[in-house]
């Protein structure tokens, strides 16, 4: 990072790819050894900026949770390390972070149904026109956002899901509820992009964040598919590890 013009006339902000910068370079361990952010003065010199620019770079990553001013000090890393989240055979959001932190949790934003498309009918291998029930979900971990997806499930087997899961916070019970006792991951497929709007609210990212994309097919047992997801993670928060 250091000694790194920021590149001008991008149609990025300054402020937001240097809190890019700035938030790689946390990830990478370059402040361990003070656990501090270099001075504003430092950094507005790093990046030929001035004072105001580094101030509101620092601002959104403190909105993100990674950094805090404290008065007479500077600004305290506050976070470094990204959550594992495994994507194996048998991928739960609970379980699979669940021994990293103190607590967990998954929440129902809204529910619908609707009729698949020519895509989530080729995906779950149903009709096109066949009603889905939609559930579009927050993840949460100590009481952070780190994930939101929108998952279909076929109707005629699902209708009642959405309740379930409201209950519940939990996709496998809502299943075991339904008379599916197990379920297994089929395909994931992975990609990165920047943070949407709805990424920015949600997740309380700052605009030019990075989200991971895991789009993902599960089925029971019989290899019938149960459900398809869309999943978007905070890049920073999280990072997948594949288990065979």
């Amino acid at each position: 990072m250091a000694g790194q013009k920021i590149q001008r006339q991008t149609g990025v902000a300054l402020w937001r790819q240097i809190a890019d910068r700035i938030r790689t370079s946390i990830n990478h361990g370059d402040f361990d050894e003070t656990g501090m952010v270099p001075p504003e003065t430092t950094l507005a010199l790093q990046f030929g900026v001035n004072r105001h620019t580094i101030r509101s770079a620092l601002a959104a990553l403190a909105q993100e949770g990674i950094v805090r001013a404290v008065q007479g000090r500077g600004t305290l890393i506050e976070r470094k390390e990204r959550l594992s989240f495994p994507i194996s055979k048998r991928t739960r959001f609970s379980q699979g972070i669940g021994d990293q932190v103190r607590e967990t949790r998954s929440m129902l934003l809204a529910a619908s149904e609707e009729p698949a498309n020519v895509e989530l009918a080729r995906q779950l291998k149903i009709n096109a026109g066949t009603q889905l029930v939609r559930l579009e979900t927050l993840g949460q971990a100590d009481h952070r956002p780190v994930s939101r997806a929108t998952s279909w499930f076929p109707a005629d087997r699902f209708g009642d899901i959405a309740e379930i899961y409201r209950a519940t916070g939990s996709i496998t019970k809502a299943f075991k509820e339904l008379g599916v006792p197990d379920y297994v991951r089929v395909v994931t497929e992975i990609t990165a992009t920047h943070a949407d709007e709805s990424d920015l609210s949600d997740l309380q990212l700052s605009p030019g964040a990075i989200v991971l994309v895991a789009q993902a097919l599960n089925a029971d047992l019989d290899n019938v598919p149960v459900q398809y997801s869309i999943s978007r993670f905070a890049a920073d928060r999280v990072r997948f590890t594949i288990e065979n």
